[in-house]
C-alpha cells in the first residue's frame, strides 16, 4: 500500500456509498483515474445507523481490485467484530465510534498492533472531552457533522455548531503538538473544504453527493483532485 499518502497534509476521500454499488469496481476506477488516492468506506450495522448499504464481503472483494487506500468508518453498535473483519480485509485506517466502544484505549492498541492506523469517530453532539486521555493514540479523529443515518432526510443539514467543534479539536491537537489528522464526514461541501482546508483546521474530507454529482462524476472527481492539490501546494506538502 502507498503509505506515503498519509504524509500529505490534505486528502479528499470519496465515499464509496455515493456511487452505484452494483458497479463498485467501476467506481474505484473512476477515483483512480482522477488521481485521488483514497476511498472512504462506511460500515453500518442497521442499528447504530438505520441502513446497511455496504457489506464486508464487498469490501474484501474490492480490496483485491484496487491499490487505493481504504479508510474505514465503523458505525456499529458492537465494533469489535467489524474491526476484525476490516483488519483481515486490508484497510489502511479504521475509525470506530467512541459512543459504542467498551474500551477505547484498548481498541486503539488492538488496531495499532496489526499495523493499521487507528482513530476515534464522534457523533455531532458527543463532546471532545471523551478524547482527553486517548488523543495521543489517535492517528485520526473523525467528526460527524450530521447525525448518523439522517443524510437522506429532507432538511437534515450539518449541525450549527460544526465549525466551532472542528476549530476546538484543531486547537486541542495543536496545543499538544500532535500530528493527529481530523477527518470531516457528513454532507461535506466545497465551501467546507475551503473553510477548513485553507484554514488548516482539518485534513481529510469524506465527500459524497454534495460534491460528487451523479450527472458529472468524472468532472466532480477531477475538480476535487484539483482542490486537494491546491491545498497541499499552499501547505508546502
Amino acid at each position: 500500500m502507498k503509505r506515503v499518502v498519509w504524509e500529505k497534509q490534505f486528502l479528499i476521500s470519496p465515499s464509496l456509498i455515493t456511487f452505484d454499488l452494483s458497479e463498485m469496481t467501476k467506481a474505484v476506477r473512476l477515483i483512480e483515474d482522477s488521481g485521488l488516492e483514497m476511498v472512504h468506506i462506511d460500515i453500518l450495522d442497521g442499528h447504530f445507523s438505520p441502513s446497511m448499504p455496504l457489506g464486508l464481503d464487498a469490501v474484501k472483494h474490492l480490496r483485491r481490485k484496487t491499490e487505493l487506500e481504504f479508510e474505514a468508518h465503523v458505525m456499529t453498535t458492537a465494533p469489535q467484530f467489524f474491526v476484525d473483519e476490516l483488519l483481515d480485509a486490508g484497510v489502511s485506517q479504521i475509525c470506530f465510534h467512541a459512543e459504542t466502544a467498551l474500551h477505547i484505549d484498548g481498541l486503539l492498541n488492538y488496531i495499532h498492533n496489526r499495523g493499521v492506523r487507528a482513530g476515534v469517530a464522534l457523533k455531532p453532539a458527543t463532546p471532545l472531552n471523551v478524547l482527553e486521555y486517548v488523543l495521543e493514540k489517535c492517528d485520526s479523529v473523525l467528526l460527524m457533522l450530521i447525525n448518523p443515518g439522517y443524510a437522506q432526510i429532507a432538511g437534515e443539514g450539518q449541525v450549527p455548531y460544526a465549525s466551532r467543534k472542528v476549530r476546538e479539536l484543531s486547537e486541542m491537537i495543536r496545543s499538544r503538538c500532535l500530528d493527529t489528522k481530523i477527518v470531516l464526514d457528513g454532507r461535506i461541501s466545497e465551501e467546507n473544504i475551503r473553510e477548513f482546508g485553507e484554514g488548516a483546521f482539518a485534513n481529510i474530507f469524506a465527500v459524497g453527493s454534495t460534491c460528487i454529482h451523479k450527472d458529472d462524476i468524472e468532472g466532480s472527481l477531477r475538480r476535487l483532485k484539483e482542490t486537494e492539490d491546491r491545498l497541499n501546494r499552499k501547505a508546502g506538502a
